[in-house]
């Protein structure tokens, strides 16, 4: 329990980790891999390279920090970060590893004379009441999905049963248990953790579900990344009848039972889990308005599958956005940037919608702001947000 002075110091020390956060979670990463390497399968090196990892930790470390009086208020970030770490199975003894690098990055940073021993200390006991919040919610979840009815506790081997080929840059990937036994539920919207071996090494990431559940199969859907090692693992190497590990669905992104018209709004590769909220809308009747926004018809997904559905379907009515336009291929409803106008002619006319919107983290921001301004409040959105949620994937 943190003593009132512990706290004090904490809030203290918050100006003086906005000035250099990134710079000390920078120098806690590097910290971390050479202190203990066994970590290294559990984070993205991609991350590193870009900064995303580094600014994701400090933006978690001063929003813990400045709420260490109303932990409460916490809430949302808590869920997020919880459900990242259970996909890729952050144990309680991975804790003390980042604990250490952390303390460890703050004297050395900071120095001697700023990160004294009583701030080191005061720091020391905010962290481990953080662990102790995190690890716990994570066990529990981690029991709640191996007493699922098909659930099951830290790897499972899959054998893919089928890849095929969604647009110049997607492959989608179905994965059935190699012990032929049934797979636990998932929500739409819901991702899961797999497990590659590359050259020797580990490596883990996390895949949106983009199929809705059937019991007995999970599809998941690969962008290749440029320079992306397990994407292009999966791209390359992998084939049917070749193995893979999976951790149990995880994520907070899910659709919710509603029966206000739904707006589902993508970008890019952040179609995979709207593809699941789909089908779930679809088959209750309800009505639905699918935007997606794409670079040109040739990295488009899932295309020939929405319009077949719009077929099938009255009440769902799609519409596509291509940043460029050619005179080949399908052509979009509109060309250039999602724009505020654009979206204001696709949106349902009421404005008391439910509105999901994923994708690049320009195209969420800016999709955030066109809602607000066209009357879409902000508690009726949901929308992913990779922030803070990746400081330990």
């Amino acid at each position: 329990m943190l003593s009132a002075e512990q706290k004090a110091i904490i809030t203290a020390t918050v100006p003086i980790l906005e000035q250099g956060g990134e710079a000390l979670t920078r120098h806690f990463y590097l910290t971390l891999f050479r202190d203990f390497p066994q970590v290294k399968p559990l984070f993205n090196q991609a991350n590193q390279q870009d900064g995303n990892q580094q600014r994701a930790l400090a933006n978690a470390v001063l929003m813990y920090a400045r709420n260490i009086e109303r932990l409460e208020q916490l809430g949302p970030l808590v869920s997020t970060i919880v459900n990242k770490h259970v996909s890729l199975q952050i144990q309680r003894e991975h804790y003390p590893l980042v604990g250490a690098s952390l303390l460890k990055a703050i004297r050395e940073v900071l120095g001697a004379e700023v990160a004294t021993d009583a701030v080191i200390d005061a720091w020391a006991a905010a962290y481990g009441q953080l662990a102790d919040i995190l690890a716990g919610a994570e066990q529990s979840v981690y029991d709640q999905n191996a007493r699922a009815p098909g659930g099951w506790s830290g790897a499972r081997e899959f054998k893919v049963v089928s890849r095929h080929a969604e647009s110049d840059e997607i492959t989608s990937f179905v994965l059935r248990p190699a012990d032929g036994r049934a797979v636990v539920a998932h929500k739409p919207g819901q991702y899961i953790g797999i497990s590659v071996t590359i050259n020797g090494e580990e490596a883990r990431r996390q895949y949106s579900l983009s199929a809705a559940g059937n019991g007995a199969t999970y599809r998941i859907s690969v962008k290749r990344e440029a320079g992306g090692v397990v994407s292009n693992f999966l791209h390359d190497q992998v084939n049917v009848g070749d193995s893979v590990r999976l951790f149990p669905p995880s994520g907070d992104f899910v659709l919710k039972d509603g029966d206000k018209p739904l707006v589902l709004i993508s970008g890019g590769v952040g179609i995979t889990p709207t593809l699941a909220m789909l089908t779930a809308a679809l088959s209750t009747g309800r009505d639905v308005h699918f935007i997606h926004a794409a670079r040109h018809a040739g990295v488009h997904a899932f295309r020939d599958q929405v319009d077949a559905l719009a077929q099938e379907h009255p009440q769902l009515r799609r519409f596509y956005c291509y940043e460029n336009a050619t005179d080949a291929g399908p052509q979009p409803h509109a060309t250039g940037y999602l724009n505020q106008r654009t979206l204001a002619e696709w949106l349902p006319v009421t404005r008391d919608v439910d509105a999901y919107f994923l994708g690049p983290t320009p195209f969420m921001k800016a999709v955030k702001s066109h809602l607000l301004e066209l009357g879409v409040p902000a508690a009726q959105t949901h929308y992913e947000f990779f922030g803070p949620a990746e400081a330990l994937a």
